[in-house]
Order: C-alpha cells, then sequence, then structure tokens
C-alpha cells in the first residue's frame, strides 16, 4: 500500500515504522524536505520523504498525525484528494483544535475533496503503536467513519501495525465519540497517574 504520513512525531513516526517494516511503501510528507523532524525515519525500508502535496500524489492513503490546531491548514495543503482515503489519527485536547469544529476529522471532510475519512490511532500512545503487546497479549484499535472503504483500510493497517483487532465504532457521528475515548486514556494515563503503559481490550464471553 502507498501511505502518505503527514506529521513525523512520535504518533506518525511509530506508525510509519510499523507499516514500512511491513513492506507498506512510506512517503513522508513535509513542508521541508531537507530539514524536518523524524529524519531517522528514512532509514526505515521504503521510506522517502517529498513535499506534502507530492506525498499526497505519490500515494492512495494520507495519515494525518499533527497537531489538532493545525488541522484545517494541513487540509488545505494536501492538494488533489479525490479517491484517496484520509485516516485522521489527531484529538482536540484542552479545547485547543480548528476553529469552527468540535473534532478534526469535521474540519478535514470540509476542507479536502474526498468523503473517505475516517478516525483511527488516535484512542492510545504512541508508545503502544511502538510495542501494541502486553503479556503476550495484543491490544486493540478503533476505526469511526461512513467510509467503508477507509474503514476496511484502517483495519488493515491496524493488524499490520500489530494490534489484535481494529473494532468499528461507528460512522462520522461518532468522531467526536472517539476523541472521548482518546481523552479517557489521557485522563488516565496522565492526569490520574496510570502511567503511559496502559491499554484497552475488548474482551467477550
Amino acid at each position: 500500500m502507498k501511505i502518505a504520513v503527514i506529521g513525523t512525531g512520535n504518533v506518525g513516526g511509530a506508525l510509519a515504522t510499523k507499516w514500512a517494516l511491513k513492506s507498506h511503501h512510506i512517503t513522508l510528507g513535509v513542508r521541508d524536505t531537507i530539514n524536518f523532524k523524524g529524519k531517522e525515519l528514512l532509514n526505515n525500508p521504503h521510506t522517502k520523504v517529498l513535499s506534502i502535496t507530492d506525498a499526497v500524489k505519490n500515494s492512495d492513503v494520507i495519515v494525518i498525525a499533527t497537531p489538532a490546531p493545525m488541522a484545517i491548514e494541513v487540509a488545505q495543503s494536501l492538494g488533489d484528494t479525490t479517491g484517496k482515503v484520509i485516516i485522521d489519527a489527531m484529538n482536540i485536547l484542552m479545547g485547543r483544535g480548528p476553529v469552527g469544529y468540535s473534532n478534526t476529522s469535521e474540519a478535514i471532510l470540509a476542507n479536502t475533496q474526498t468523503k473517505d475519512v475516517v478516525k483511527c490511532f488516535n484512542t492510545t500512545g504512541f508508545n503502544n503503536m511502538q510495542n501494541p503487546v502486553y503479556n503476550t497479549i495484543a491490544i486493540d484499535a478503533f476505526v469511526a467513519g461512513d467510509s467503508t472503504k477507509g474503514k476496511e483500510i484502517a483495519i488493515e493497517l491496524a493488524k499490520d501495525a500489530g494490534f489484535a483487532e481494529c473494532y468499528v465504532v461507528g460512522g462520522n457521528d461518532k468522531f467526536g465519540l472517539m476523541e472521548q475515548f482518546a481523552f479517557f486514556w489521557i485522563n488516565l494515563a496522565m492526569l490520574q497517574g496510570q502511567g503511559r503503559e496502559i491499554a484497552f481490550k475488548l474482551l467477550k464471553r
């Protein structure tokens, strides 16, 4: 799969690394191809760096993992996204997000051509993306969005990143719930002092 990763910090870097090791072709989309955060990601196999618009042109899937306040600016910088899937890994935290939107996915939908936008990889810490296994048990991921194509791709990529399952939470109307779920993890990990090495697993009888 050809994947453009926009945002080469902790989350984007962890996902780009996992997918590159699974032989996906990763293009890091950055503003400055000479000086950018995450240069070490170029040591991964199947990984290159291009401008944001060129990264989008060369990819079928776009993953956005930038700070939430940049959601509109980043969406508008992608160029033509017709026919492409966008996976939103961002969260509005402490009220800091795209102006006029209650979640980042709605901001992306309003500022791109594609309707294949889903939210995934936002509900846990980057450390759990680097290593999703706890005592031999892999944790779960979650995805929301109306796009069937987008959900199918997100589920495949979640499993390639090492998650046991990726459960569908609902459609576009559940974008906000996904961000609330993220804050639930952040609250336990940071505000309640549980630490980052915690994760969620859906159990069934």
